[in-house]
């Protein structure tokens, strides 16, 4: 591998494996390896415990569940998460990272568009989420369903991992340049400066003046592993413009909404979606992140796809307008381009998207 900074590739995590840099416990999913991140799997059982936590810097995950812990669940048949409880479990992937080789996670896309958060914990971990380079040891989810209560079960892929050498992010200026190239978002004036591409929210509804969706108490569950399998009624509420361009985001209730710029991302290049700015309001935006080279490129099936958005209001109800900026993209360079682009090269659900709920639903 070079010396060169940038996103592991999908053929260069395939490379992971056979050097023993990534370890899993059975053998791998035909499609578990995405164009710039492998999808992680879940163990044979969780843990719930009373409250989140990190090991921190001398302690391991195991060493604080045999504090926390409250009881074990066998996922192996499936089981039931429910709202409100948080669990811990072991992924059947481990690491033995290179010492130039870091890694970060996020939810997939289906995981957050049903308002399940997650967070993958390392041993020693000061930080969720992170994976430092060089590496060596055990990887474990935290999962807390906020809105469905969901079944799992060993295998099921909430989460997916990113590698990469060095530092690969643009800046404010390479980001422009690529912008002006190849179109990053489809906006007559982008908002691009060291913090990312602004991302603003769409209010103003589709043919149909549909604007979003606004996620119900006390449904039934959601089976993460099944596709088109529950009604959109029995789970949202949608919310329409009635001639008002702006909406009133409940305190702790979930919407999912939809960016107003149609977003591209090269086959060069990896973006992630940067976690919410407190300075803009208070709510927040976008659980998953990750948005994989090919996703909205014309080539891949896209020609420009919006970006989803998981938001949900906190301590006070907050007015969201038509136009308001609530998230930046980022991008970072590629090691090397993928074999498979996102989008027509994987099949992939959400190219060319735009509002669309995740594909449980039908």
């Amino acid at each position: 591998m070079s010396k060169r900074a940038g996103i592991l590739s999908d053929a260069q995590i395939a490379q992971l494996f056979e050097q023993g840099a990534l370890k899993a416990v059975r053998k791998l999913d035909g499609d578990q390896i995405q164009p710039a991140s492998l999808d992680l799997r879940l163990g044979k059982k969780a843990f719930r415990v009373r409250a989140s936590f990190l090991p921190g810097r001398d302690a391991t995950v195991m060493d604080k569940l045999k504090r926390f812990s409250m009881h074990e669940i066998d996922l192996r048949d499936g089981a039931v998460l429910e709202t409100g409880c948080v669990y811990i479990v072991p992924l059947l992937e481990k690491l033995d990272l290179p010492k130039a080789i870091a890694a970060s996670a996020n939810p997939k896309s289906s995981t957050g568009r049903l308002d399940i958060f997650t967070r993958v914990i390392t041993d020693n971990a000061q930080q969720f989420d992170i994976v430092p380079a060089g590496y060596s040891g055990p990887l474990y989810l935290e999962i807390s369903p906020r809105t469905f209560p969901i079944v799992a079960r060993t295998g099921s892929r909430l989460s997916q991992i990113r590698f990469r050498q060095g530092n690969a992010l643009l800046d404010a200026e390479e980001l422009l340049a690529l912008h002006q190239a190849q179109t990053l978002v489809a906006a007559e004036e982008p908002n691009i400066d060291a913090r990312g591409i602004a991302m603003s929210i769409d209010l103003t509804g589709d043919e149909n003046g549909l604007v979003g969706y606004r996620g119900k108490r006390h449904t039934g569950v959601v089976d993460v592993d099944k596709k088109a399998a529950c009604d959109v009624l029995d789970y949202w509420e949608p919310i329409h413009n009635r001639g008002s361009d702006d909406l009133v985001l409940d305190p702790d209730e979930f919407y999912i909404l939809v960016s107003r710029e149609a977003v591209h991302v090269p086959p060069s290049h990896a973006a992630e979606m940067v976690p919410f700015d407190p300075l803009v309001g208070e709510f927040r935006v976008h659980y998953a992140g990750f948005f994989d080279p090919g996703f909205g490129h014309a080539k891949a099936g896209g020609a420009g796809a919006r970006g989803v958005l998981e938001v949900r209001s906190h301590e006070v109800p907050f007015i969201l307008e038509h136009g308001q900026i609530v998230g930046r993209l980022v991008y970072e360079r590629m090691l090397k381009k993928p074999d498979a682009l996102y989008g027509a090269d994987l099949k992939s659900n959400y190219q060319a998207q735009g509002l669309k709920l995740s594909k449980h639903f039908r």
